[in-house]
């Protein structure tokens, strides 16, 4: 019974997930307006909410090592826009050296901040507010107030296209997709081996074999079905492969290294994990150079998006990462949390935005929907945190 309980609690967000979906599932049918499961909503919901995924990671990274956040993410992603803007559609400079080039700059912008959070003990929050503003600005000067559009098909196609695509032959949609997601199937099923046996070879608290076989199963299933309503639309999205591959790494950088492991010592108790031997400063460093590294990719993958480089571009994306965050269970005082956790929180909003945009729900209402939600995420972690310092 209390095996089951802990079951429950772990799997708390991918239950809600569930639910929020079956129950907009039912409201939209019953209203005749389509279906949230149609092959277009799944393809739009995996593209609309990609950045918020690459953002999502790298934030969970950062709250990991004390609850810190990076208010400064928005803003990075339109200066990187802007950047790539000016790279691509002015200048013309060849679209990987571009690419390159602004992967390096987001990585800088960063590392920047990290030096003064990490080395210098300045807060965190002033740290990335100052850094909203200077990045924003500097964005609007470098674009001079303007929209920067259209960008070369060779570079939008790289975030912004689908394996095999609609034109093609639907047996063989099928077949690419299929395969795509077998492939993943294996991978998922693979990590799951090596971290379950890891984690008993060090005589860690595993979860049964029944219980781990049936989560491995279940999200196949999933990523199958996911999959084939894929082919049935326009076929694997190729930003889908760019989130998975961000979201494996990260995973398993997380999960089974001695670094990744770091961030969750420091989390929990920095003095202790400073006298234990753990750099700190540098494990923090990381975390904040590492956030404007994925901020860089999610500019790419906006800017693909819209196909243009805008001075309002991520405006409260950051927002948007926080709360996936702490709804995917990460936990406001640092410590806890996963990058499945992230990614499921970030789909939970997606799915929220998604099926209140097709009821016709006003978008203030939506927005006071998606702080309500992000409320209730923090106040349930805090209670937590109470009730296991009182037992």
């Amino acid at each position: 019974m209390n095996k089951a309980k802990d079951i429950l609690k772990k799997q708390t967000m991918l239950l809600a997930l569930v639910f929020i979906m079956v129950l907009f599932q039912v409201l939209i049918v019953s209203q005749s307006k389509g279906s949230l499961f149609a092959p277009t909503n799944i393809t739009n919901l995996i593209s609309q909410n990609s950045y918020v995924v690459v953002l999502a990671t790298g934030m969970l990274i950062c709250i990991l090592t004390g609850g810190n956040i990076d208010l400064s993410v928005g803003s990075s992603v339109a200066l990187v826009g802007a950047l790539a803007g000016t790279l691509i559609v002015n200048m013309k400079v060849s679209v990987y050296v571009s690419i390159f080039l602004c992967l390096v700059a987001g990585t800088l912008l960063g590392a920047w901040q990290a030096y003064w959070i990490a080395y210098k003990r300045i807060p965190s929050f002033i740290v990335t507010l100052a850094g909203m503003l200077v990045y924003r600005g500097l964005a609007l000067t470098l674009l001079d107030g303007q929209t920067i559009s259209p960008f070369p098909a060779t570079f939008t196609n790289i975030f912004n296209s689908y394996i095999p695509g609609r034109d093609a032959d639907p047996a063989l949609r099928m077949a690419i997709s299929l395969g795509v997601a077998a492939v993943l199937c294996i991978i998922i099923a693979a990590m799951t081996i090596i971290t379950r046996a890891n984690r008993v070879k060090k005589n860690y608290e595993v979860e049964s074999l029944v219980s781990t076989t049936m989560k491995t199963v279940l999200a196949c299933t999933v990523l199958t079905a996911v999959f084939w309503l894929f082919s049935q639309d326009k076929g694997v999205p190729v930003i889908l492969i760019l989130l998975t591959v961000v979201v494996l790494a990260y995973h398993y950088y997380t999960s089974n290294t001695v670094s990744g492991r770091h961030l969750y010592a420091m989390g929990g108790n920095e003095k202790a994990a400073k006298l234990s031997g753990i750099n700190t400063n540098r494990t923090l460093f990381f975390a904040y150079a590492n956030m404007g590294f994925l901020a860089a990719v999610a500019a790419l993958v906006a800017v693909a998006r819209f196909n243009s480089a805008a001075p309002s571009a991520g405006t409260n994306y950051e927002m948007d990462a926080i709360a996936a965050c702490y709804i995917g269970g990460a936990s406001s005082f640092g410590g806890v949390g996963t990058v499945p956790g992230a990614v499921i929180g970030a789909i939970f909003m997606g799915v929220l935005n998604n099926g209140m945009s097709i009821l016709g729900i006003d978008s203030n209402w939506q927005r006071t929907v998606k702080g309500l939600v992000l409320l209730t995420a923090v106040i349930l972690d805090v209670l937590n945190k109470k009730r296991k310092q009182s037992s």
